[in-house]
């Protein structure tokens, strides 16, 4: 990774080479899932700190959805105690196929520390791989990165109608959810009028990693030279798309922070239900 041009994405062989060089964060989350701490204490990529995704890069839920944007005074703390520093290049990783960490590699490349990247395939990968797995706590060096917010662009709820006139508003959930069928979440089901639907899951291959800079440019072709906004439950698996995006060629697309769990918080907004057909 040369902090010029970061790529999104880095191998694990690539990360077990530099190792020495990078800030490896452990992000380890799921909905509903078991606690990233004591995974992370059971086994972790050497050197990687743990930061908790609902404490650490999400305020606490409220009218703005169920994971909003953290305050960035809050986040440059976590950050710093995880060690990250305004020079050195960050990965992340994570045991979900990338989602929980490219929420983390979207915070910070909004924070404005480009020289980030996501580990493609996650933990899985490094133990696959047979590489070393450090286990117990990890204390960082203290960092000095500075967050300044506002590198990633984002759209608010009032904007959003605007991009499905103009653009291509992207829904990363399942389709069940997506389509009203199913909600375990959050209070109303469906989705915001116009959003097509392209889960996380079409990102991926068989193994767990990314698809190739080609086929994603192929999944994503509706969106090619649009304006593109993406959104999920909570604002945490959309970054999953906008990473994908930015590995197919195609930076640029906005995520809505509040997603559906903020969409739905206003009962004026509409709600569309049914299968995307497009």
């Amino acid at each position: 990774m040369q902090p010029s041009s970061p790529s999104p994405l880095i191998s694990v062989g690539r990360l077990a080479e530099r190792l020495d060089e990078v800030t490896v964060l452990d992000v380890r989350w799921r909905l509903g899932g078991p606690p990233g701490a004591q995974e992370h204490a059971a086994g972790h990529v050497p050197g990687a700190a743990y930061v908790d995704l609902d404490t650490a890069l999400a305020d606490p839920p409220g009218d703005r959805g169920r994971h909003p944007l953290p305050d960035p005074a809050r986040l440059q703390d976590a950050l710093r105690a995880a060690g990250v520093r305004e020079d050195r290049p960050v990965v992340v990783y994570d045991d979900w196929q990338g989602r929980a960490a490219a929420r983390c590699w979207w915070l910070l490349r909004w924070a404005g520390h480009a020289d980030t990247a996501v580990l493609d395939g996650g933990w899985g990968a490094w133990v696959a791989a047979g590489l070393e797995v450090a286990t117990g706590p990890v204390v960082a060096e203290p960092g000095d990165v500075v967050v300044r917010p506002g590198a990633m662009p984002t759209v608010t709820a009032d904007e959003l109608p605007g991009v499905v006139a103009s653009g291509v508003v992207l829904d990363a959930r399942d389709p069940a959810r997506y389509a009203g069928e199913t909600e375990p979440v959050d209070p109303v089901a469906g989705h915001v009028p116009g959003a097509r639907n392209l889960p996380t899951g079409a990102n991926l291959g068989d193994d767990g990693r990314f698809l190739d800079p080609a086929a994603l440019a192929e999944v994503y072709a509706a969106a090619r030279d649009r304006p593109t906004a993406v959104y999920c439950g909570s604002g945490i698996t959309a970054a999953h798309d906008v990473l994908a995006l930015e590995v197919a060629g195609m930076p640029g697309a906005a995520l809505y922070p509040g997603s559906w769990s903020e969409w739905v918080t206003d009962p004026s907004r509409p709600v569309a239900t049914g299968r995307d057909e497009g």
